[in-house]
């Protein structure tokens, strides 16, 4: 049985923030750049679960109004995505979970990768995530 994850694009001036994932083989795509987010709980709803997730990985409260994009699913995960503004400077998030974090362009996007500080190094970005982003971009500019 699949498993169901909420997930944010938050966006800041045409960027897109994203985790660079714990390298540790036991996950889903190690190493590499994804959204925000996690596991919904017993009795969350998605946008529960995407409120608590944030702030437990960034110590980020999202805006009040935020709004769903969309549903993205295989054989292992059901990701209900979520999008808002990030409205905070980057250096304001406290980063709990992960490798390293930062503000993509739509062009680290386009080509799939994005180099890292910490890692050192350019690092790929997870391609169901970069699927929802392509969409989302093509979304906004229609």
């Amino acid at each position: 049985m699949a498993a169901h994850v909420a997930i944010a694009i938050l966006y800041q001036e045409n960027k897109f923030l994203m985790q660079l994932r714990d390298n540790i083989p036991n996950i889903l795509y190690p190493g590499y750049w994804g959204l925000f987010g996690g596991h919904i709980e017993a009795g969350e709803t998605p946008e529960i679960a995407v409120r608590r997730e944030i702030l437990e990985e960034i110590n980020y409260e999202l805006p009040q109004k935020f709004d769903e994009f969309g549903c993205y699913g295989d054989d292992r995960v059901i990701r209900h995505v979520f999008h808002a503004p990030l409205l905070v400077e980057l250096d304001q998030l406290v980063l709990s979970e992960g490798w390293d974090m930062g503000l993509l362009t739509p062009e680290d996007i386009s080509q799939g990768s994005c180099y890292s500080t910490v890692a050192g190094e350019v690092r790929p970005i997870g391609t169901v995530h970069q699927r929802i982003l392509l969409d989302f971009m093509q979304n906004m500019n229609t």
